[in-house]
Order: structure tokens, then C-alpha cells, then sequence
């Protein structure tokens, strides 16, 4: 089994000490409804004349129903990985190895306790907690070996698709997004720094043993990945827009996949993975709605 560096696994561990509780280090009481969640260029809408018309509330309501179903999809994908850590640590082969594991699922699991103290504190979520999972990546995530490559490809891809937005939030949202917000981020992307740097090792470990042919077979199931992994970070949901007071919510979606701002957003977000992942040998597409 590819395995990361042991004495990574060791800056990390002591790295993640001490253990930093977000739903201790976040004052709820300082949420603000009134403030927007998103910055107005991460907002899927965003460059469109429909969305420059709707009133300013209804563009700050659906910039938190917008960040509500990110943060959803963040649930789900945390989950595929505190169940694949937590079954693999009786696989573990040395002390630094289940160290690490353990400080990640803590992590995790404080994150997506973050994310629902951040809606049952609003008001506002989704309905339905396992809603619009993608089927080949929760299938994969999920099945996939643990010594495989593409396991490793996914859990990259899957780290920093939503690593990417949460640093956008945190360094362009400064007088824009509620604080409470921008430190949710803020500490979502403190810990997920060590995860990817985990991922990358591993995964570059895995391609030692990884040939050429393996890797043109493999791209194809890389492009899936990326793709259904930029949908379920990037394009809301129709209920998404409906909770936001934008009916049809269909026809809202329709303009957002469409919008050449958010391809370019999306884009601008993704190219370091899409690099690193060409640069391993992956003819990966850019990614579209």
C-alpha cells in the first residue's frame, strides 16, 4: 500500500496538536443574517444582468443558501472519509501512521459539527442530509481500495475542489462576508492544508508504482471525478435558489451553468489541481457545468 512519509505523518500529527474545537472557537452569537456568506464574485449568479437586478437581500439570502449547500456537500464528503480512515486504522503499520488517521477523523468530524451548528444557529438548511450525491464519486470514495491510485486520485480531487472556495471566502470576503463566516473558512482551511498535504504524498507515492498506459486508463474515470465534484462544490441545486426566493429554481440553475463569470470563477479556482493532475501524466479536461 502507498503510504505518506513517516516523518510527515509526524509534522502533521504535531501539527494538529493542540486539538482546536471549532465549535468552541466560534461565537455564534456574532452571526450576522443581514451580511452576505459569500463574496459577490463567488456567488453563481454573479455577472449576469438577472442577478444585478434582484434587490440586495435577496442577493445576501441566496449567497447563504449558496454557501448552506456547499457546506452540505461538505458533510457528505467528510463522511466517506471518517468511514474509510476509521475502517483502515486496525491496517495501520506504525504509531505515526494511526496518530495521523485519528487527528484527521477528529477534524473531520468537528468540521461537519461546525457546519450543522452553523444551521441550526441561521435558520437556514437544505432538506434532506444525504441530498444530490454524486453517484460515481460517493460510489468510489466509498469502494475503492485504499491502495490504489485512484483512491488517492480521488481523495486529492475531492480535498481540493472545496479547499479552493473555502480560501477564496477567507481572503477575498475581508468587508464582505459575515466574520463568523470568513472564520469558519479560516479554520476549515487550517486543517484541510495538512489533509491535502497527506493526500499529495500519498498519491504521489502511488504514482511511483503507477506506469503510463495505467495512467491514460485511469483519466478518464479522473475527468468524472472532477467533474462531478465541481458540480456537487459549484452549481447549487434548484431548491437552492427556490429557498432564496427564485422560482423556477430550474430555470435560475439553468443561467448559472451557463454563466460564463462562474466558469471562469470555477476555472480560476480549480487550475492548481487540474495542473498538478497534468502534470503527473492525466490529460484532464477543464471541468464543465
Amino acid at each position: 500500500m502507498a503510504r505518506a512519509d513517516i516523518s510527515l505523518l509526524e509534522q502533521l500529527a504535531t501539527n494538529s496538536s493542540p486539538y482546536s474545537d471549532p465549535l468552541a472557537r466560534l461565537d455564534w452569537n456574532k452571526l450576522d443574517l443581514s451580511l452576505p456568506w459569500l463574496p459577490d464574485t463567488a456567488v453563481s449568479l454573479y455577472g449576469l444582468a438577472e442577478y444585478e437586478a434582484l434587490p440586495e437581500i435577496q442577493r445576501i439570502r441566496l449567497s447563504q443558501y449558496e454557501f448552506t449547500g456547499f457546506i452540505h456537500a461538505g458533510i457528505w464528503l467528510e463522511a466517506i472519509f471518517i468511514e474509510r480512515l476509521s475502517k483502515n486504522l486496525k491496517h495501520t503499520q506504525s504509531t505515526q501512521e494511526l496518530a495521523y488517521f485519528l487527528h484527521e477523523i477528529r477534524e473531520e468530524s468537528g468540521h461537519s459539527l461546525m457546519f450543522m451548528k452553523l444551521m441550526e444557529c441561521s435558520g437556514l438548511r437544505l432538506p434532506g442530509v444525504w441530498r444530490n450525491r454524486p453517484f460515481i464519486a460517493d460510489f468510489l470514495g466509498r469502494h475503492t481500495p485504499l491502495d490504489s491510485t485512484l483512491f488517492w486520485l480521488a481523495v486529492t480531487i475531492g480535498e481540493e475542489v472545496p479547499d479552493r472556495l473555502n480560501r477564496y471566502i477567507r481572503t477575498q470576503g475581508q468587508d464582505q462576508v459575515d466574520g463568523v463566516i470568513r472564520q469558519m473558512c479560516t479554520l476549515h482551511v487550517i486543517d484541510e492544508a495538512r489533509h491535502i498535504a497527506h493526500g499529495r504524498d500519498a498519491l504521489e507515492a502511488s504514482l511511483l508504482q503507477t506506469s503510463g498506459w495505467q495512467r491514460r486508463l485511469l483519466t478518464p474515470v479522473v475527468n468524472t471525478l472532477i467533474q462531478q465534484f465541481t458540480r456537487t462544490f459549484y452549481l447549487p441545486g434548484a431548491d437552492v435558489y427556490e429557498l432564496a426566493g427564485l422560482n423556477p429554481g430550474k430555470q435560475w440553475r439553468t443561467l448559472a451553468q451557463k454563466n460564463p463569470a462562474r466558469r471562469e470563477f470555477i476555472l480560476k479556482c480549480l487550475s492548481p489541481t487540474l495542473y498538478l493532475l497534468r502534470s503527473h501524466g492525466f490529460d484532464v479536461r477543464d471541468p464543465v457545468l
